[in-house]
């Protein structure tokens, strides 16, 4: 394994050491342990220096820690220069939070994590468990007993809920939902950022919409660029610290290796083809685009009008049928991992038109977001 060629530079992360603007995640190379260690390799070559993992990733972190220690024998410099952030779950007793956290540890082989997050922060009863029950004590523990480095929480919850936890001052970095084709948080992550508070962008590939796998319109929409790689340019450009990047195969950190060392991440043509990214979609959607400004909500039926009218403009704006189908037919079936009522629940009350600033006919576009997209479900990859 040779070093990069152009270094990524480091970036701050909350309280912790720097990380690179790249972060590894091992949720995919969990096939064997050499899989595990040949993308880790690839991630050093590339220049990233942060791994995540998780126990609720199968052999994630077992095969990680194989990784590490052949790594450590081989070349204890680079070794000891890596970040390294794990997770627990909420919801566990003291007890059996710190029995997780010392069996993580065994498994990576490390006396300390630089981070710890709350995986899935996504309900008000996720946050109380953190700030003043069994998690807050878990936490504290754990930060006393020099377990951890610092401690964060990764969310998939409401704006409101992420927006509580960041001001209770008792973490350091975040996790959320950050991507080019969905770009509601990112005042939120500006706001973290501007307070010292570290940002990862969970899955800007994947979850920002299947962008290794582009629909035509999609790859025209951005041409001459990747969609892929004006999502991570967009992204960086914003100052967020580090983008997730799970990878299964070593050919999966192509873009994150080519990135290496890029400076700025926007140049004007880059710039450009977001612009016309934008007009694009637009022209597609015509008055019928929702601007997410979330006016509509709450909704009597609990329908999650913006984020359903979001999937709606991304089939139609963008061609990115695959993509949308799968997110819509994961609502209801995945926990309080994702949105719990589809547009079926709709029963065209109306409450939600007056408050529209652009008067779309709400109800309808939900009918016709459910005719597009409901389709046979698909199991999520992780739960």
């Amino acid at each position: 394994m040779s070093p990069p060629a152009a270094p990524f530079e480091r970036r701050p992360f909350g309280r912790g050491p720097a990380v690179s603007p790249f972060c590894l995640g091992t949720m995919r190379a969990t096939g064997s342990p050499s899989q595990m260690a040949a993308v880790l390799d690839a991630a050093i070559a590339a220049g990233i220096n942060h791994v995540e993992t998780a126990p609720a990733y199968g052999a994630a972190e077992l095969y990680l820690g194989q990784a590490l220690k052949t790594l450590a024998a081989r070349d204890p410099g680079v070794h000891n220069q890596l970040v390294i952030t794990s997770k627990v779950l909420p919801g566990l007793t003291l007890n059996d939070g710190q029995q997780q956290l010392r069996a993580i540890l065994e498994r990576l082989g490390l006396p300390q994590l630089h981070n710890l997050a709350v995986h899935g922060l996504n309900r008000p009863e996720h946050l109380h468990w953190a700030l003043g029950g069994p998690g807050a004590e878990l936490l504290a523990w754990a930060l006393g007993e020099g377990l951890v480095g610092q401690v964060g929480f990764s969310s998939h919850g409401s704006n409101t809920l992420i927006e509580q936890a960041l001001a209770s001052g008792r973490f350091n970095f975040c996790s959320l939902h950050l991507h080019l084709l969905d770009p509601a948080r990112l005042p939120i992550a500006r706001a973290a950022l501007a307070s010292g508070i570290g940002v990862l962008a969970i899955s800007p590939a994947d979850k920002g919409g299947r962008l290794y796998a582009p629909s035509p319109e999609l790859l025209a929409d951005c041409a001459p660029f990747q969609p892929l790689e004006l999502a991570y340019r967009f992204l960086l450009d914003q100052g967020i610290s580090t983008l997730s990047l799970g990878a299964e195969h070593p050919s999966d950190l192509s873009f994150a290796a080519a990135l290496s060392g890029v400076s700025p991440w926007l140049e004007p043509q880059h710039r450009a083809a977001l612009l016309r990214l934008s007009a694009a979609r637009q022209e597609r959607l015509g008055s019928e685009a929702c601007g997410q400004c979330r006016a509509c909500l709450p909704c009597p039926s609990s329908v999650p009008i913006p984020e359903l009218l979001r999937l709606r403009n991304l089939a139609i704006g963008h061609g990115m049928t695959a993509f949308t189908q799968e997110r819509y037919n994961l609502i209801g079936r995945a926990g309080h991992w994702w949105e719990a009522v589809d547009a079926s629940a709709c029963q065209r009350c109306g409450d939600c038109l007056p408050r529209c600033p652009h008067q779309l006919p709400i109800p309808d576009l939900l009918a016709d977001t459910h005719q597009r997209l409901a389709a046979a479900p698909r199991r999520r990859l992780w739960g």
